[in-house]
């Protein structure tokens, strides 16, 4: 048995377990890093560190404070918050309670985060502010099994007139309970992580699904104690590594990464702000990250834009740069793959040489200067933007997983990744591609089922452990996988054509640097067409260069020297198509897809049902006047 097997097998049940092993190795290492804003809200945050040592005090009040509110093993605790260090120390501290945390977005209404809440049976909420609080208050009445409220910014989230004696309480209110109850029974956590199992309930976290109420995924306390060794026996990350961790952990690829540090040993910077992201990585400087496909494409798309703004001199250098970026990046990876070396010819060698003084350095001290590696997944990442950016010297290792299999079953390897497959299965991961191509899993990373569901488990769940993932993919015979579509998403044409539109939503990305969000729509026509939204900063940028300047996005989207900058990328994208993946039509979107109309998961991942119904008169005025056949 090799090293890595026995690691992965004589792991012990639970995170929890593995947090105490941590603690005890490395007490007064530093564990986490965390921003607070300056007392005139004016000038730079002050980070202020934790170590295992004091992250643990934390964790072991929580815990205890749980257990004193009368929190059993595997109840539920849901944590309704933005990614913030607080959220680790609850969620660990929910654990270590021997219970189960719910994960809510902050973002999620009312009325679903009700609906949640009742459908996992949560006891306590632990709540980022006020406004999390107010909507618990707002649909108290349907939520009978909710005894307490627990806040952790308290300012105007006081208890209120109505509210039962004791409902609303601080988290500082319940770490103070928890450490009055360690005095008293100072073993009482410690006894809480002993007796949990491995089958045990550590974490419901419900889908964002495109269509009906979300679905609970129960992953056990096991999975995660796989995640993390199965993670560590990657070797992606080291003690020595600075993760920034800004994803929201609400959502199971967040939550991953918290289970793979704890194993691993290494900083954590964490901070949620989304908007305070290009501003934080120089200060953070990290090793290391995480992120989804928008993010490098924000980035990709502000370069370009900041290129083009300087005039046509730089914009062109850029271009070619972003050229040479990816020629070099596939040269590069090819030649790695046949003989272990990444080595290109002398002549691309000193372009890749003169393009990294000029455009490449830049980007990477964007980034903190020192990124060796950023994982991306959630979605799928448009090849020549992760080409472009690997040629740049930033390695993005594309990876694979669901909410079901606990965010972690592909990763790319190091310096063997490929760019466009999502990498390798994690050690002790099986998988198989069916006969009509969906990609299957089995391993320790595999849920238990949907809460209440039986029905919906077993229609994706089989008896000996196979997960039905809905994905179409394909497998080299060295054992990356390609995911190429959805399987529900692939569209078959009025004549009979099968199309996976992300791979043509993901290409027009790499040629079009205005773009935010691309649906392309085609099942049962006869062509294809495409609704378009525009990343709107670069297009107020090139509406200034044109004598366009001063016209709010809606506007602008409407003039023909719009439509016509768009349809050249069109005609560049069609160019590389076959004749039945083409647009032949397109509508610019009066606004950019988003969150709050639920066009966008939290994850950032496209509703194509939610969309198509929004903007279906824009489809049917393409195809008005077509013959359908």
């Amino acid at each position: 048995m090799s090293d890595t097997q026995t690691m992965i097998e004589n792991r012990p049940p639970s995170v929890a377990a593995l947090f105490l092993e941590r603690v005890a190795k490395t007490p007064d290492a530093e564990a986490y890093r965390s921003p607070v804003p300056p007392p005139s809200g004016q000038g730079p945050d002050e980070w202020r560190s934790l170590s295992w040592r004091q992250a643990a005090e934390r964790v072991d009040a929580i815990a205890a404070g749980l257990i004193d509110l009368g929190v059993r093993p595997e109840e539920r605790v849901a944590l309704a918050s933005g990614t913030r260090v607080e959220w680790i120390l609850a969620d660990l501290g929910v654990m270590c309670a021997g219970a189960a945390t719910t994960t809510v977005y902050p973002q999620t209404n009312a009325e679903e985060s009700a609906y949640i809440l009742a459908d996992s049976e949560s006891r306590v909420l632990i709540a980022e502010d006020a406004v999390q609080l107010a909507k618990a208050r707002e649909r108290r009445a349907e939520l009978p099994r909710l005894a307490h409220v627990v806040v952790v910014d308290p300012d105007g989230a006081a208890p209120a007139p109505g509210d039962p004696e004791g409902w609303v309480l601080s988290l500082a209110d319940l770490e103070k309970r928890g450490r009055a109850r360690l005095e008293q029974h100072p073993e009482s956590v410690r006894e809480r992580v002993a007796a949990i199992t491995g089958d045990q309930l550590a974490t419901l976290i419900y889908t964002s699904g495109t269509t009906g109420r979300p679905k609970g995924v129960r992953l056990p306390h096991d999975c995660w104690s796989y995640m993390a060794k199965a993670i560590a026996a990657t070797e992606l990350v080291t003690p020595e590594d600075v993760q920034y961790l800004w994803l929201p952990l609400a959502h199971v690829f967040g939550k991953v990464l918290i289970s793979g540090q704890i194993e691993v040993g290494h900083v954590t910077a964490v901070d949620g702000r989304v908007d305070r992201i290009i501003e934080n990585l120089p200060v953070v400087r990290p090793t290391y990250m995480a992120a989804v496909p928008r993010i490098f494409e924000k980035v990709y798309n502000g370069v370009a834009a900041k290129a083009r703004a300087g005039g046509a001199a730089k914009y062109k250098i850029f271009q070619w740069a972003a050229g040479v970026a990816r020629e070099y990046a596939k040269v590069t990876q090819d030649n790695f793959r046949r003989t272990g070396r990444a080595t290109a010819p002398f002549g691309l060698t000193a372009r890749h040489k003169a393009a990294d003084a000029l455009v490449y350095a830049k980007l990477r001290e964007a980034f903190g200067g020192r990124l060796r590696a950023a994982v991306s997944g959630s979605a799928a990442l448009a090849p020549e933007i992760g080409y472009f950016f690997s040629g740049a010297g930033i390695h993005i290792l594309e990876g694979y997983g669901l909410t079901e299999s606990s965010a972690a079953s592909f990763v790319n390897p190091g310096e063997a990744y490929r760019t466009g497959t999502v990498g390798k299965p994690l050690p002790g991961t099986e998988v198989r591609i069916a006969d009509d191509g969906e990609v299957l899993l089995r391993g320790p990373g595999i849920m238990a089922g949907y809460h209440g569901l039986p029905e919906q488990t077993a229609a994706v769940l089989e008896p000996d452990g196979w997960l039905h993932t809905g994905d179409i993919g394909e497998l080299s015979v060295d054992g990356y996988l390609r995911i190429t579509d959805r399987k529900k998403d692939l569209i078959k044409t009025s004549g009979g054509k099968y199309i996976a539109p992300a791979e043509v939503e993901g290409q027009f990305k790499a040629v079009c640097p205005f773009v935010s969000n691309i649906l392309v729509h085609g099942a049962d026509r006869n062509f294809c067409t495409a609704l378009i939204a525009l990343d709107e900063p670069a297009l107020l940028d090139w509406a200034a260069e044109h004598g366009l300047g001063g016209r709010p996005y809606a506007e602008l989207v409407s003039t023909p020297e719009v439509t016509e900058l768009v349809q050249g990328y069109v005609d560049r994208l069609n160019q590389g198509l076959q004749r039945w993946q083409t647009i032949k039509k397109f509508r610019l979107l009066p606004r950019d897809l988003d969150i709050e109309h639920g066009e966008l998961t939290p994850s950032l991942k496209l509703k194509r049902p939610v969309v198509e119904r929004t903007y279906q008169d824009l489809i049917e005025d393409m195809y008005a006047g077509s013959r359908e056949s």
